[in-house]
C-alpha cells in the first residue's frame, strides 16, 4: 500500500507592493512522501511571487493553484490558469531535467524555475546550455540559507503574511519571519 500524501493548509495574505495586489489566500497543499518541508515551501514562494499575474495578466479571470507536484511530473508544482483553461504562469521546483521544462515552455505561457539547495550550482553548469534555446523559461536562485529558513516555517496549518517588495519577499509567521531574494540566471 503506497503511503499516502501529507496535507498542509495555508492561510496567505499576500501584500506585494511592486504589483499593487493584496490579497488573501486559503491554500491546501499535499506534500508528496519524498517531498521535503523545504520543497513544499519553495512551492509557496513560487505562488506568493506570481499570484500578483492574477490581476496583471490575466485581469482576474483566473485560478491559481497547486499540481500534483512529484505525483505528476506532466503537471506543474504551481499554475495559473485563465477562464479558458489556457496555463499563463507555470512554476516548477528543484532541479528538473531539461526535456520537462521544454515540454512545459510549449504548454504555457511562461515557465518559471525556482531552484534551491546547495547543489543548485553544480546542476546549473551541466543544464545551463541546454535551457537557453527556450525564450518562456526563467530561471531563479532561491539562495540556500534562506529555502532552510522557509522549511522551518512549515506547519500543517499556517497562518502567514508575504510582503513583495523591490522584488524581495519577506514571508512571516507568529514566530519567525524569511528574509528571500532571489537571483535571476536566465
Amino acid at each position: 500500500m503506497a503511503i499516502k500524501s501529507t496535507i498542509f493548509k495555508a492561510n496567505l495574505q499576500i501584500a506585494d507592493i511592486d504589483h499593487n495586489y493584496y490579497a488573501d489566500h486559503s491554500l491546501t497543499l499535499a506534500r508528496h512522501p519524498s517531498e521535503t518541508d523545504e520543497r513544499m515551501m519553495i512551492r509557496l514562494l513560487g505562488l506568493a511571487l506570481n499570484a500578483h499575474k492574477l490581476q496583471t495578466v490575466c485581469n482576474g479571470d483566473a485560478t491559481l493553484g497547486f499540481g500534483a507536484g512529484l505525483s505528476d511530473p506532466d503537471e506543474p508544482d504551481v499554475w495559473i490558469r485563465d477562464y479558458t483553461g489556457q496555463t499563463r504562469c507555470w512554476i516548477e521546483a528543484g532541479q528538473p531535467e531539461d526535456k520537462p521544462l521544454s515540454k512545459a515552455c510549449n504548454k504555457a505561457d511562461e515557465v518559471l524555475l525556482y531552484t534551491f539547495a546547495y547543489s543548485a550550482e553544480v546542476w546549473w553548469k551541466g543544464i545551463e546550455s541546454k535551457l537557453t534555446r527556450l525564450d518562456k523559461l526563467q530561471v531563479w536562485r532561491v539562495p540556500t540559507e534562506a529555502s532552510q529558513a522557509l522549511a522551518g516555517l512549515a506547519e500543517r496549518s499556517m497562518q502567514l503574511q508575504a510582503t513583495v517588495q523591490e522584488g524581495a519577499l519577506m514571508l512571516s509567521s507568529s514566530a519567525n519571519t524569511v528574509h528571500i531574494e532571489c537571483v535571476r540566471w536566465k
